[in-house]
């Protein structure tokens, strides 16, 4: 069973804060007279509410590059709604314009096919692959969980029971994560009791207050409530433990034969021309070798993995293939 919970109204449009860089120029975002000529500051979208995966990697790299004075502002604001699929319209609708990019992932993927989405990544220019980050199983501290293997005997032995919360709609990574959890210790998919929030702050305050068993979503989401004892993580979905959860164990090594790793990236509008795609592309580069965004990795767990042109447009066509095939087992294609 799939409870679908989305608590933001679409097309819902909140402006985030403007970031703003004095004195610096050459960067491959001029102000009027400069080398890159454009009139206005660039802006990133991210499409779902903030507190999200989308937003908080929106905002840390709109940061970095003014840190960095790569650009000299750039405006991050959020059209939440549909698992990702109204900012993907707004993007697709806005051809042409070489100012504006999405911050996107796995979960725009999935949610254009279960939407009934009218446009598809297909449509976009593909800009960049920034970071993976692997999963996390985390419940509320005052859990009767304290172990990965508890959690699962509890699922098995009575699934409906046992509900799952997470930050995107289904056919986004946090709905996918518990459909191949549950796969992986043999529980058929379609018991799973799997409520969906919109982004990762309504998704911390379900699991706190109790409202789902546990969640699963990308564990940079849950950091800071783990560091203050609100939430206990039982398990990470990496092939080996990660840096800042150091005593938490793999699934692979609590015995459950699962790994799972998350992406996100940054699109275009369709019909950009080359040289604002170079902009993107080199603005991105230069933010991925500076010492700022390094640390921005390690500071929240994600790891590098950058990639850009034909062979990111390549990758994607590779993930909405898995993505449609994975969905349409579950019968959830619209």
């Amino acid at each position: 069973m799939v409870t679908v919970r989305i608590t933001a109204l679409l097309g819902v449009l909140v402006i985030g804060p403007v970031l703003t860089l004095g004195g610096c120029v050459g960067g491959p975002w001029d102000r009027p007279g400069g080398g890159g000529g454009w009139a206005a500051e660039a802006r990133i979208m991210a499409p779902n509410a903030p507190g999200g995966g989308y937003d908080s990697t929106a905002r840390t790299v709109a940061r970095v590059m003014e840190e960095t004075g790569i650009a000299p502002g750039v405006q991050v604001f959020n059209l939440p709604g549909a698992g990702g699929t109204v900012g993907l319209q707004r993007l697709v609708d806005e051809r042409g314009n070489g100012e504006l990019a999405m911050q996107m992932g796995l979960g725009v993927v999935g949610a254009s096919y279960v939407s009934g989405s009218r446009v598809t990544l297909a449509q976009t220019t593909p800009i960049a692959r920034l970071i993976e980050e692997a999963g996390a199983i985390v419940v509320a501290r005052d859990s009767p969980y304290t172990s990965i293997g508890e959690l699962v005997a509890a699922w098995r032995a009575e699934p409906g029971k046992v509900s799952v919360g997470g930050g995107s709609s289904p056919g986004g990574p946090d709905h996918l994560l518990p459909m191949r959890l549950a796969k992986a210790v043999g529980l058929d998919p379609g018991v799973v009791d799997y409520h969906a929030y919109e982004g990762g702050g309504e998704l911390l305050t379900a699991v706190m207050d109790g409202r789902v068993t546990f969640g699963a979503s990308g564990y940079g989401e849950f950091l800071d409530q783990v560091a203050a004892g609100q939430l206990r993580v039982l398990a990470v979905t990496s092939t080996e433990p990660v840096g800042v959860l150091r005593d938490v164990p793999t699934l692979k090594a609590s015995g459950i034969d699962l790994v799972f790793a998350n992406w996100r990236g940054i699109v275009a509008p369709p019909g950009i021309g080359a040289r604002e795609r170079a902009r993107w592309t080199e603005a991105l580069d230069r933010m991925r070798r500076s010492a700022r965004w390094r640390a921005e990795l390690a500071r929240h767990g994600w790891s590098d993995a950058f990639l850009t042109g034909e062979r990111f447009a390549d990758y994607l066509t590779e993930q909405d293939r898995a993505t449609a095939e994975i969905l349409s087992r579950l019968g959830l294609m619209s």
